[in-house]
């Protein structure tokens, strides 16, 4: 968990760099099955959801307190791809990465 704390938060310049159970296996110097199976039992939580949770968490606060458009996101979370990222947001929030970023607006714009 502190491994996956270090990597936030994120900016363009400094991509995230660990997104994968291997990853953080890798860097441990233990297996993976010994990772994910220590994770859950601590956590109740698999390896990977704790990633994309956190993932998700820094995306919504990067849509809602920066400027950075969607592929500046994307990449400094660590995808190639503006789409790769657009399909792993909406597949955990059920909305596209623009429509949290305009819900806020609209929200915060509204006169009291």
């Amino acid at each position: 968990m502190e491994l996956l704390d270090r990597q936030f938060p994120v900016d363009p310049q400094r991509p995230l760099t660990l997104r994968t159970p291997n990853q953080y296996a890798d860097l441990l110097s233990i297996h993976v099955n010994h990772l994910n199976r220590a994770v859950r039992d601590a956590t109740g939580k698999t390896t990977t959801e704790h990633l994309n949770d956190r993932i998700i968490a820094e995306a919504r606060a990067l849509l809602l307190n920066t400027d950075w458009n969607v592929a500046e996101i994307s990449y400094s979370l660590g995808y190639e791809y503006p789409t790769y990222f657009n399909n792993f947001f909406k597949k955990r929030t059920g909305t596209n990465p623009l429509a949290v970023r305009d819900e806020h607006s609209t929200v915060s714009t509204i006169p009291s």
